[in-house]
């Protein structure tokens, strides 16, 4: 798997993952997916603001995307805020956790300090991955969520460095 830099050429198949993922109404916040344009226009501002947009590839096929968009706040532009998703049959192989390293070193190299991240308190694993990277719970949104009759909590993580 060679982990890269996104292009706006990978829009498509980007946006064909996220919705995959999206409709496992599991992970991601929402339960389908972005436009083509809409991939391609999120991925130039992210790139634009000193963002990173990173996937992993396999045979030409985008297994795994991690984003990290710079919040644009005065006063908040060394906080970023993570996403990040594999496609369901490349899961528990360790492609997320090569997926969130490249993203968080690209990060610390370019000024961002605190990470920042939202994630389903019954996605134990990516919980088990978030925490062996160092990012600490920070805060619960109980019953955060309520889909097709399940109640979830939200938690916060983050990871600092401090400057």
């Amino acid at each position: 798997m060679e982990i890269r830099d996104s292009t706006l050429e990978d829009a498509e198949r980007i946006a064909a993952l996220i919705d995959a993922i999206s409709r496992e109404r599991l992970f991601l916040a929402g339960t389908a997916g972005f436009s083509v344009d809409d991939t391609r226009a999120f991925i130039a501002s992210t790139r634009s603001t000193g963002g990173i947009h990173i996937v992993g590839v396999d045979s030409e096929d985008i297994i795994g995307w991690c984003d990290i968009v710079r919040l644009p706040f005065e006063g908040m532009r060394h906080v970023g805020r993570l996403g990040m998703g594999v496609r369901r049959d490349r899961r528990s192989q360790g492609i997320g956790g090569k997926l969130l390293k490249a993203a968080t070193e690209r990060a610390q190299g370019s000024g961002i300090e605190r990470i920042e991240l939202e994630v389903f308190a019954s996605n134990h694993a990516a919980i088990c991955l978030y925490e062996s990277f160092g990012f600490e719970f920070e805060g619960r949104k109980v019953a955060g969520r309520r889909l097709d009759g399940c109640t979830d909590d939200i938690l916060i993580y983050a990871r600092r460095r401090l400057a």
